[in-house]
């Protein structure tokens, strides 16, 4: 699968299959690729703790608060992303710039890990809403919990929805 076929069928899944667990095959090489991307000053500041079992269905639920997420009651695997410290040079430029490149770098791991699920054949869906203090109770972590993502197979029957967008021309603009 190219990244253009990635790219057209990547959705948010919220329909998950519980009785397929997800090989830890391709959960090694998803977080393989994800290690890759880049960051400023080549910092990492992320923390990936994978949940499976138990635990998922732990964090699983610190996502629920007010009604939201109910479908994560199926999801086998919760990919917890918290946020850690930079680098020496990361943290200056952040300062200098004013600017927190912590968020952009766990964005664009958080695209790949995504991405690569694709192409593993697996279906993700990035969560926001979640409890920070709850989760970070359930994986013993210091610092903040910023995304988690939900990850498994959907339920047969799965359909590639119509991708809603901008257009092109609203998004982008060619300066010469």
């Amino acid at each position: 699968m190219n990244f253009s076929e990635i790219a057209k069928t990547r959705q948010s899944c919220r329909i998950y299959d519980n009785t397929k667990n997800v090989e830890d095959e391709k959960i090694q090489a998803i977080l393989e690729s994800t290690i890759l991307s880049p960051s400023a000053c080549n910092a990492q500041p992320y923390h990936f703790t994978v949940c499976k079992g138990e635990k998922a269905k732990e964090v699983a639920e610190a996502t629920r608060g007010m009604g939201m997420n109910k479908f994560t009651e199926d999801v086998p695997v919760m990919i917890v992303i918290s946020e850690e410290a930079y680098n020496k040079t990361a943290g200056i430029g952040s300062k200098i710039k004013d600017n927190d490149y912590r968020s952009i770098d766990i964005g664009i791991a958080t695209a790949y890990l995504t991405a690569e699920a694709t192409a593993q054949g697996l279906e993700t869906c990035i969560l926001g809403w979640l409890d920070d203090k709850k989760i970070r109770k359930i994986c013993d972590l210091k610092h903040p919990v910023r995304l988690v993502i939900a990850l498994g197979y959907p339920k047969e029957n799965y359909e590639l929805r119509e991708k809603k967008r901008k257009s092109f021309d609203e998004l982008i603009t060619i300066i010469e």
